[in-house]
Order: structure tokens, then C-alpha cells, then sequence
């Protein structure tokens, strides 16, 4: 028997996914549905949410403003860690979902809802993302995806869904291509695009330039550091969301942070996506340079290791297990000397690092230096050397004797 709910709370984007599902559960559970939106940078894409939530069904509509905490408390901790997912993905969809997730939770409890239902497909990573925060904040509460029970099989037939009930979408059967933005980035797959032979076309991209029609000439940005976060844009301070959106300005005109890749899926299969990722691709570049600088070759090395399984994490919906956060502890007690200002160079779809300073440098230029110095007997090198190699000397007479 099917299970019934007096009042659900719907994950709203507005989206064709879920601006047919209000209708859909009021047929299917006869229940109330409160339409809950996470504004985290969407833009424009927020502003017709309320209106169209109601008309479509929605009993109640919530927009919360998550900008500035989902910056500082998701994408800044995946920064500092320097999580990168399979070397290309800057994670711009997967540490959104926990901070939407949460906000989530939070009204569906205030409302009294028993249960809360998400949009996200059965082939996709989000629907783990969400479920797994779910679990984590509510452990109680069900959860509704009609992805796994309707007998929609396309989107094509989601858009003549939405049709049938007078429900406009954002997409046509021409430009279906399956889109998430928020200030982070914009993910595109779909269309041609699962076709791995097919080059990414120039007007599919929404934010960037090409780099081919960005400027002939390069821009400068200093960025400043304080502990491993930005905290200001050639020298003017700035709160992080503005950090990001101003950066976003700059690696947009000049065509950085366009990424294209066949990434493995949590759920088994590879699927291919295009990323706009202007601004995160400056910082992650001018992050990564400033801690050459600053950090111990061990605490580096060992931190490389750890970015691999951090992204892991994030990428497979775990940002609320034990393990995520502990490695956070671990990235935020390096980062206690990454403070600095780094110059980075934009041009032609490059984002390249030409000048780095910092009062925790660890770079002395006596000991480096290839001229003349007082500071380092290079006579020391020779017994260091017979040290380091000495397991191989004993290895290579063992071997000799056994020959």
C-alpha cells in the first residue's frame, strides 16, 4: 500500500524537474506542498520562483538568502582543502546540495512536514547528496523521489508534461540542455553533449567568454589571503560572495575556468559535463600557488593525499559524515600561515600565477640563490647523500653477492 503525506516539502528550483512536481504530488499524494528554494548565487533564476511555486500549487514558498554562509562555510573549506574531483570538477554542484539540504530541513521541521521530496533523477549523484544530508540533519523524516516512481522516462516528456498543465519551463525541446548554476558555477550536460566526439558549442556557454573572443590583452588581479581564505581584490576588501562574483567578472572576460570532462558518477556510469567556473579556477590557482610558498614540504605533501579523498567526500554527498569534518579540522591547522597577496595574469583562457608575496614565506632567497651565499656548505650535501642512498648501496651488494 502506498504510503500517504499530509504536508510535504519540496527542494524548489523552479526548474523543469521541479515545477512539474508540485502538480504530480498533489495528484499522486493528495497532500500540501511548501516549495523551499536555496538561494545560493542562482541570480535572475530566483526571481520568478515564489509566483510560479503558487501558481503551480505550492500552499507556502520560502526563498532563503544562503549566498554569503554557503561561500564561507562550503566552497572556502573546499578551497583551503584543495579537493578537486578526478582533476577538473571544482565541486560547483556537489557542496551546494548540503547547505540547500540544510535549509531544507530546517523549514520542513518549522512547518510540521512529514516528509520532504527532491527532484533529482535516479542516474544522477545529486539524489545522494540530498538524501545523505537528509539522513545526517533528519533521520526521521521521508523522502519523496517521483524520479524513482513516475512514468516520465525523459525530459521530453516532463516538458509535455508540463505542458498538459499549463506549467511554463525554462527549456524547450530544442535547448534541453540539463543546467545548475549558482555563484560557484554552471554545469551543462545533456544534448550533444553525451556525445564525447562533439565539441562543447560556443553559445551553450552562459557566463564565459571563449577564450578565442576574450581580450588580446591580459588583465592583473592581486588577491589577498588571510588564512588560507580571499579576503581582498587589489587590495580592496570584500566580503565572499563579492570575492567570488568579482573574480567571476574577471575570469569571465578573459574565457578562464571552462572545463570539459567525462567524470565517473558515484552511481556507477561516466557522463560528460561542461563547466563555467571562472572565478573558483582564479582562486584555486592562486591558493595553490601561495601555499608553495607557506607551507613544509611533509604538510604539503601529505595535504595533496588528503584534497584527493576530501573531494571525494564532497562529491559523494558525505560534507556531514565525521570524516569530512575531521579533515576539515586538519586543512584549517595549515592554513594558519597561508596569508599573503598573489598576482595572477588572465588571458586567453589561462589563469596563471606571476607574483606571490607573504610575511610566513618560507622561500629564502640566500639558500636558493645559484650565486655566491654564506648561508649553506654545499660540502654538507656529500654526507646527507651517502645517507640517503645508503639502502640502495646495501640492496645493490646483496644483489652483486647473489648474482
Amino acid at each position: 500500500m502506498k504510503k500517504t503525506f499530509k504536508k510535504v516539502a519540496l527542494a524548489y528550483s523552479g526548474g523543469l524537474d521541479t515545477s512539474i512536481i508540485i502538480p504530480w504530488l498533489k495528484e499522486n499524494y493528495g497532500c500540501e506542498v511548501i516549495a523551499i528554494c536555496g538561494d545560493v548565487g542562482q541570480g535572475k533564476e530566483v526571481d520568478p520562483v515564489r509566483e510560479k511555486a503558487l501558481k503551480s500549487g505550492a500552499s507556502k514558498v520560502f526563498v532563503g538568502d544562503l549566498t554569503e554562509e554557503y561561500v564561507k562555510d562550503f566552497i572556502f573549506p573546499t578551497l583551503k582543502a584543495g579537493a578537486v574531483y578526478e582533476g577538473k570538477y571544482l565541486l560547483g554542484t556537489s557542496h551546494a546540495r548540503p547547505i540547500i539540504a540544510r535549509y531544507l530541513v530546517g523549514i520542513a521541521k518549522a512547518e510540521g512536514c512529514d516528509a520532504i521530496c527532491h527532484g533529482c533523477t535516479g542516474k544522477g549523484n545529486d539524489q545522494v547528496r540530498f538524501e545523505l544530508s537528509i539522513k545526517a540533519l533528519a533521520p526521521e523524516m521521508q523522502i519523496i523521489a517521483p524520479w524513482r516512481e513516475w512514468d516520465l522516462k525523459s525530459r521530453e516528456e516532463e516538458i509535455d508534461y508540463a505542458e498538459a498543465h499549463g506549467i511554463p519551463v525554462p527549456v524547450t525541446k530544442k535547448d534541453n540542455y540539463s543546467m545548475d548554476r549558482n555563484i560557484w558555477h554552471l554545469s551543462h550536460e545533456g544534448m550533444d553533449l553525451e556525445d564525447p566526439w562533439n565539441e562543447p558549442q560556443a553559445e551553450m556557454l552562459k557566463i564565459c567568454q571563449t577564450p578565442e573572443a576574450a581580450p588580446d590583452k591580459p588583465t592583473y588581479v592581486e588577491i589577498e589571503f588571510a588564512q588560507g581564505e580571499p579576503v581582498k581584490i587589489d587590495g580592496k576588501e570584500m566580503s565572499p560572495a563579492t570575492v567570488v562574483s568579482e573574480l567571476n567578472r574577471l575570469g569571465a572576460a578573459n574565457g578562464v575556468g571552462i572545463a570539459d570532462l567525462v567524470e565517473n558518477r558515484l552511481v556507477g556510469m561516466k557522463s560528460r559535463g561542461v563547466y563555467e567556473t571562472p572565478g573558483g579556477t582564479i582562486l584555486y590557482a592562486a591558493h595553490k600557488s601561495l601555499e608553495e610558498l607557506t607551507l613544509d614540504r611533509a604538510t604539503a605533501h601529505y595535504k595533496d593525499m588528503l584534497a584527493l579523498r576530501f573531494a571525494e567526500l564532497v562529491y559523494d554527498g558525505m560534507w556531514f559524515s565525521p570524516l569530512r569534518e575531521a579533515l576539515s579540522a586538519f586543512v584549517d591547522e595549515t592554513q594558519k600561515t597561508v596569508s599573503g597577496v598573489v598576482r595572477v595574469k588572465l588571458y586567453k583562457g589561462s589563469a596563471v600565477v606571476v607574483g606571490m608575496k607573504s610575511p610566513y614565506s618560507l622561500y629564502d632567497e640566500d639558500l636558493a640563490t645559484f650565486g655566491e651565499d654564506e648561508v649553506y656548505d654545499q660540502k654538507d650535501s656529500a654526507g646527507f647523500i651517502n645517507l640517503f642512498g645508503l639502502p640502495l648501496k646495501v640492496r645493490a651488494h646483496m644483489q652483486a653477492k647473489n648474482k
